[in-house]
């Protein structure tokens, strides 16, 4: 029975830990890097060639490392606000100690490095100042009004960047991408300061919507979601995107019901809604990559 209590408590730690990392989201990233890098960065490159590329590999794995260290260093610095904001992930999240989380912060910082000591010096540069931008981020920066939204939503896109520098593709294509993902992350992270807002109150940070109020704010998100709808129009429109087509133009379907939504929206719950609109746009994004060609695949496994 004493076993049984310890390997529950083991189960719920390692829960813990999932959560205060965000697992999922780190999975959806990994995904997402080998989906583009298949798919969109070297498409002449055979697939098992890119699938088998250690150099690809040690990438993505040190990204995901330093992404996890990101969100454990961003879950310490909110530990507070979390709990007003988020009541109940924060009780999981309390599970595994501050110091524990400290620890592996350090631990996986240290390992994203020594991963990407592998692949080239440059690698090490990129990825150090990769974690001293989180770290800065989330001590210093995201108190700041906007910039410290296009600083986090910068940190975000980070991982496509280096796999994109390493595949030297500087298609014009590839940066419409970007600059449609980079939008659509930055108005999401504007809509999780209108739902923050008694917890960023409570600890005094100087949001948008604290600060000019949650109008001003739906105001500049519905700006932003109307200039996302220039790049997915030119993804429709100019550039060769194969069937993914039809997922922008669900894109703009979408994004033309936020800006009803977000015009009505009066508060948390609303707020939510909105937040998790975004975030389904951007997760069914990494799966539509699949479309550029269905037959790619089968036709590049040799």
């Amino acid at each position: 029975m004493l076993l049984s209590r310890k390997n529950k408590l083991l189960l719920f730690k390692l829960l813990s830990l999932f959560s205060v990392v965000r697992g999922y989201n780190i999975l959806v990233i990994t995904l997402a890097q080998y989906l583009a890098s298949i798919y969109i960065l070297s498409p002449d490159v055979p697939l098992r060639q890119v699938v088998l590329d250690l150099n690809l590999f040690l990438i993505v794995t040190a990204s995901a490392l330093v992404i996890a260290s990101g969100y454990i260093i961003n879950n310490f610095y909110d530990a507070e606000k979390d709990l007003i904001n988020k009541p109940t992930k924060s009780m999981l999240d309390r599970l595994v100690s501050q110091r524990f989380k400290l620890t592996t912060y350090f631990i996986l910082n240290f390992v994203a490095v020594f991963a990407a000591s592998y692949i080239s010096f440059k690698a090490v540069l990129f990825f150090s100042a990769y974690i001293f931008g989180i770290w800065f981020y989330s001590h210093k920066l995201k108190r700041i009004p906007f910039l410290g939204n296009l600083v986090s939503a910068t940190l975000a896109i980070a991982p496509f960047f280096v796999v994109f520098v390493y595949y030297q593709n500087f298609k014009t294509v590839i940066f419409v991408h970007a600059l449609f993902l980079f939008l659509l992350i930055l108005a999401r992270e504007m809509i999780k300061d209108l739902e923050n807002m008694a917890g960023d109150m409570a600890q005094n940070y100087k949001t948008i919507p604290i600060i000019y109020g949650p109008k001003v704010s739906k105001f500049l998100i519905g700006l932003l979601i109307v200039l996302t709808l220039v790049p997915a129009l030119l993804l429709i429109k100019t550039f060769d995107v194969g069937y993914m087509y039809l997922y922008f133009m669900a894109c703009i379907a979408l994004l033309l019901l936020f800006l009803v939504l977000l015009w009505k929206s009066q508060g948390k719950r609303d707020y939510v809604w909105l937040h998790n609109i975004l975030k389904f746009i951007i997760v069914a994004g990494v799966f539509s990559i699949l479309l550029i060609d269905v037959d790619l695949v089968l036709n590049r496994i040799l």
